[in-house]
């Protein structure tokens, strides 16, 4: 029987175990001596070993730390995610773990620590745990940060920091949970800052600044001492400041926010010996947060601030939703107008223009509406004053003219047995200062066929009086032209009559106002006569007829105003006594049978 011997052990395998316990004896050196501070962890998560420096950080003194819970001593089961991620390094199926911790010391501090845990070499047991601390770094970043966050010159939260508080309170857990569920802001602009800062100099409007954030400072920590927590005051770039009220209780509690922010800049600024005064327009908003974004919040404070500017300054005004809905409706009108007139939205209605004393229909007033695709037909008061704005009032006022002409030609043919009636158009000033109003008119005319005499032009009477230049001088060429002149809603401007004689006027139309204040025949019971309105009437109209100028009344609506206005010599009326606005097929009908028109005369 033989049998096999195991000999000596080969000199390799003796070199090998040499150098494998060398190695463990120098990485527990290295392991003891390294600054990091590590632990060894095992698969169940208790520390084998740990070196001096994480005994050190962790001010664990003389306990010992072997077969302590590691996720214990930095904090690493206090949120599910990272204890799972955690379990994960330690079974083998996540190949690490980093995360921040904000640890308690034994001496009091807090110490902001980077846990990081990774396996060990492979094939052995455990994770190797360390530790790194991160406090001065932290705070160098939260020294950046506010740097960042924050106004140099009046050391107030600036626009970055305002918005990120904004947003984090419109967030829904933030507010569902406690609170009012409501949000306000008071968005705040200088009146006239920019003169500081050109007269004075920058230096001396940073320091206006600075003193106004203390201002605002000191007005948000007087309403939030009651309070969970003051306003937050923000300069968001320039001279405009918010004061943003989270947990809101109403539109009242921002109205005495914005009242306290006036009545504490009202107070005179001594600054370097220079003695300022200021005043301040704010806009305030008050809402649900509920469906409120960051961006909505700021539009509706910004509208409203203009508001405020536009109304005289030196005010707070709450944001209105219906202002701002026509406000809204009108930006929609401006920015369609210009494509509107292409696509051939806009129409034109007549009202008739009734001689006094026979009642005939004479001539028919041309009145523009625009057939919105969203709004329905709108009226002129509601578009003219955009068009005028952007010029695109030459371009529709072109339109207007061709069409009145060509209209009051096919009435012409249509009706030859008739005496044919003019048509009135209305010119804005800037058709005559932005185009050759007289070169518009001559072609229009030519290529419609209409007789000059047929065509009368509306200015109002702002536009007309102290007319000089140009506008003068394409008032007479129109008037040598045989075109008829008419000063609109007269009575209302500069009522200058002796100035008339010196302008190619032919016509006075008689403000709507004078006739629906002209005294009646029956006073209503109670009312006392007031015959002031008809001495002032009468007066215009005998002098207008003594300079050679038709008198037309506007807003005629009873047979009695009628008849009181033919009385005094009043030569044509126009209003609803005769009819309304109507399309170009009724006037062919009212000129069919001129009887109807017959109407008020005695």
């Amino acid at each position: 029987m033989s049998g096999t011997s195991e000999g000596p052990t080969p000199a390799a395998d003796l070199d090998r175990s040499a150098v494998t316990d060398s190695d463990q004896s120098t990485y527990h050196r290295v392991f003891a001596a390294a600054p990091l501070s590590m632990a060894v962890v095992d698969r169940e998560g208790l520390v084998v070993s740990a070196n001096p420096a994480f005994e050190e950080l962790l001010g664990t003194g003389s306990e010992p730390l072997a077969g302590r819970v590691a996720a214990d001593l930095v904090d690493l089961a206090s949120d599910a995610r990272t204890w799972h991620a955690y379990r994960e390094v330690l079974r083998g199926r996540q190949a690490r773990l980093r995360c921040t911790r904000r640890l308690k010391h034994p001496d009091g501090n807090s110490l902001w620590v980077q846990v990081t845990v990774a396996p060990l070499a492979e094939g052995e047991p455990g994770v190797l745990l360390s530790v790194a601390d991160i406090g001065a770094r932290r705070e160098l970043q939260a020294r950046l940060r506010h740097l960042q966050m924050h106004d140099p010159v009046t050391r107030l939260p600036n626009r970055t920091l305002f918005f990120e508080r904004l947003s984090a309170a419109l967030e829904a857990e933030s507010y569902e949970q406690s609170g009012t569920g409501r949000i306000g802001l008071c968005y705040l602009d200088l009146d006239g800052f920019k003169a500081v800062n050109d007269t004075l100099g920058h230096r001396v409007g940073d320091r206006l600044l600075a003193s106004v954030a203390q201002r605002l400072t000191r007005v948000a920590d007087e309403v939030g001492y009651a309070r969970t927590g003051a306003p937050l005051v923000a300069r968001l770039g320039g001279d405009e400041f918010a004061l943003l009220v989270e947990d809101s209780t109403g539109t009242e509690q921002l109205a005495d926010l914005a009242e306290s922010a006036l009545r504490a800049l009202e107070e005179p600024f001594d600054l370097a010996g220079q003695r300022l005064s200021l005043t301040a327009s704010i806009g305030v908003v008050e809402r649900h947060a509920a469906g409120t974004s960051a961006t909505g919040l700021m539009q509706a404070a910004d509208t409203t601030l203009y508001w405020a500017k536009a109304d005289g300054k030196a005010r707070w005004t709450l944001f209105d939703p219906e202002r701002n809905a026509h406000l809204m409706t009108r930006q929609a009108l401006a920015s369609t107008l210009r494509p509107a007139i292409e696509r051939g939205e806009f129409a034109l209605e007549y009202q008739p223009l009734v001689g006094m004393e026979d009642g005939r229909l004479s001539g028919v007033e041309a009145l523009i509406r625009w057939n919105h695709p969203q709004f329905g037909t709108l009226t002129p008061n509601r578009f003219i004053g955009l068009a005028e704005e952007d010029g695109s009032i030459v371009q529709l006022g072109r339109w207007a003219l061709a069409t009145a002409c060509r209209q009051a030609r096919r009435w012409q043919l249509d009706h030859p047995g008739e005496p044919p009636i003019f048509v009135s158009v209305n010119v804005a000033v800037r058709q005559v200062w932005d185009s050759d109003l007289v070169a518009d008119v001559a072609e229009t005319l030519a290529e419609t066929g209409l007789a000059p005499h047929l065509l009368q032009l509306e200015l109002t009477e702002s536009a007309v009086m102290g007319s000089a230049g140009r506008p003068l001088q394409a008032l007479q060429a129109l008037s040598d032209m045989g075109v008829r002149i008419a000063i609109d809603d007269f009575g209302t401007g500069y009522s200058n009559l002796a100035y008339l004689s010196r302008l190619p006027v032919k016509v006075l139309k008689l403000d709507g106002s004078f006739v629906r204040g002209f005294q009646y025949e029956e006073a209503p019971k109670g009312v006392p006569p007031n015959p002031a309105d008809e001495v002032i009437v009468e007066a215009m109209i005998q002098l207008a007829h003594r300079l050679g100028l038709t008198v037309t009344a506007e807003c005629v609506e009873t047979s009695a105003q009628a008849s009181r206005l033919r009385r005094i010599g009043c030569d044509t009326g126009q209003g609803w006594l005769y009819s309304r606005p109507v399309p170009p097929d009724r006037i062919s009908e009212l000129l069919g049978d001129q009887a109807a028109y017959a109407v008020g005369k005695p």
